[in-house]
């Protein structure tokens, strides 16, 4: 894959996750791993809005966390290339798990653990979590940060050149 002919100047801008107009020309190694990035985003309920009387928040929590090994992975294979800093596609990533994942699954993840915990025998995982007093509220976090991440994932795709 030649993507020499698509490396221009790129404005990323996430302000949510305090990155307003991040600009720079990333270089193919970025580019490649942008496309992997938004490959594994897009495939997941991530960026998907669960509502209410569909799905598990145990399942969009487990995919949300299971996306700090593969973002990780990905920059591991990519090397330092793809750099560290603000403007550049790893400063990016990294932005997004700590600022943007991290503090969600922070917050809600060892709070649906503990109501799962008192799930009584005979009672199904849906009805419990349905019952659980929070729901409501941590889908409407979830839902705010699909949101983000949906719009992260645009960004990948432009800085991937399919966008």
């Amino acid at each position: 894959m030649n993507v020499s002919n698509k490396l221009s100047k790129v404005s990323v801008s996430l302000p949510f996750w305090d990155l307003v107009k991040v600009e720079w020309v990333p270089d193919e190694a970025e580019v490649r791993a942008a496309w992997a990035l938004y490959v594994e985003l897009s495939t997941r309920i991530a960026v998907v809005p669960l509502s209410l009387d569909e799905g598990l928040l145990r399942e969009a929590f487990s995919s949300l966390h299971a996306l700090f090994g593969e973002t990780r992975a990905i920059l591991r294979m990519a090397g330092p290339k793809v750099g560290v800093t603000r403007a550049s596609l790893g400063g990016l990533a990294l932005t997004v798990l700590n600022k943007g994942i991290r503090p969600f699954l922070a917050k809600w993840h060892p709070q649906l653990d503990a109501w799962e915990s008192q799930r009584p025998p005979g009672v199904s995982r849906p009805a419990h979590e349905r019952a659980w007093e929070h729901e409501a509220s941590a889908r409407g976090e979830l839902e705010k940060l699909n949101r983000r991440l949906m719009r992260y994932a645009a960004e990948l795709a432009r800085i991937a050149g399919v966008r």
